[in-house]
């Protein structure tokens, strides 16, 4: 599930439904820990391919020695020892497979590889006969394949064969404005672990902080602090120091926007909570109907008006409950 409301996030999903509806080959291009794979089971679960196979394939961790019988599959027998097995294109057959970092291949894998894609059969190792498949390809990549091109390092053919239809996945610090959502949904996957709560001063620390790591680091960050975290309620002193001491600064008008949308983010969670009954959630806030649907409506009030008529986040999360 792809979390979040910021513009490149509903972007992202607008683009996903509409590539999910065809056959083509996709190129989908992001920072490490950016959520590439996340996208591509997405297109995979939304295609008329999602009652077939997903196979992931890291193509950085293929041995090259071992690529052609890793992808292509491999005849029995055909030295001492050596079991016959299908590959990965063959094990995706009528599904999806998914090639992340493609661009670490080396140059000849990547001559075989664009073959597979022309012709859509394989031939395993040893074999004598090819095996016609039917799977889509999606790779992934966290590098610039048109630069790769540009230094010789990757095939121009392979890369106009995977170009064309394309996905731009953004870093964490492009949408700050979903690291309540995403918070939130990490954190409720350990509920029967540890429920915890995070303050709006903690999102906000968060919020500020430039997550090079990107969202696999933002899970790991909620994994510690459920881990380690001596209270229920968690504070800022709860987070990483990395988090608290190497956060990033915005200018005033950023950090308003920013808050700003944290504001939004805590009504709708708080309305969430209160399964979509806004009378109650206006209780719970102590704000009138009005306020409350401006900001489900424009995000037009700022931090300052949110703090003096919404109760603190303790209060509320006592009000409502987990």
């Amino acid at each position: 599930m792809i979390v979040g409301h910021s513009p490149p996030i509903q972007e992202l999903r607008d683009r996903v439904a509409r590539i999910a509806g065809t056959t083509f080959t996709v190129l989908i291009e992001g920072e490490s820990g950016a959520g590439k794979e996340l996208v591509a089971r997405e297109i995979h679960a939304r295609s008329t391919r999602r009652g077939g196979p997903f196979v992931p394939v890291n193509c950085a961790a293929i041995v090259e020695t071992l690529l052609e019988a890793d992808l292509f599959g491999i005849e029995d027998r055909i030295a001492t020892g050596v079991k016959g097995r299908r590959g990965k294109f063959e094990q995706a057959h009528r599904g999806t497979l998914f090639l992340d970092e493609i661009g670490d291949l080396a140059l000849t894998a990547q001559a075989k590889l664009l073959r597979v894609l022309q012709d859509m059969c394989v031939e395993r190792v040893g074999g004598q006969t090819t095996h016609q498949i039917d799977t889509r390809v999606l790779a992934a990549t966290n590098r610039s394949l048109r630069s790769l091109v540009e230094g010789d390092r990757f095939r121009a053919d392979l890369y106009y064969r995977l170009a064309g239809v394309e996905i731009h996945v953004p870093p964490l610090r492009a949408r700050r404005e979903d690291i309540g959502a995403l918070v939130e949904h990490l954190a409720s996957r350990y509920r029967r672990v540890r429920q915890v709560t995070f303050t709006a001063s903690a999102i906000e620390t968060m919020m500020a902080y430039d997550w090079p790591g990107n969202v696999r680091q933002l899970s790991r960050v909620v994994e510690r602090v459920i881990a380690l975290a001596p209270a229920d309620v968690i504070q800022p002193d709860d987070l990483p120091d990395e988090i608290t001491r190497g956060r990033v600064e915005p200018d005033e008008a950023v950090r308003e926007e920013t808050l700003k949308a944290w504001s939004s983010r805590y009504v709708r969670l708080v309305l969430h909570r209160c399964d979509g009954n806004k009378r109650r959630a206006c209780e719970v806030l102590d704000i009138t109907y009005h306020t409350l649907q401006t900001y489900l409506d424009t995000n037009s009030l700022g931090p300052r008006a949110m703090e003096s008529r919404a109760r603190p986040l303790r209060e509320v999360e006592s009000a409502v409950g987990h």
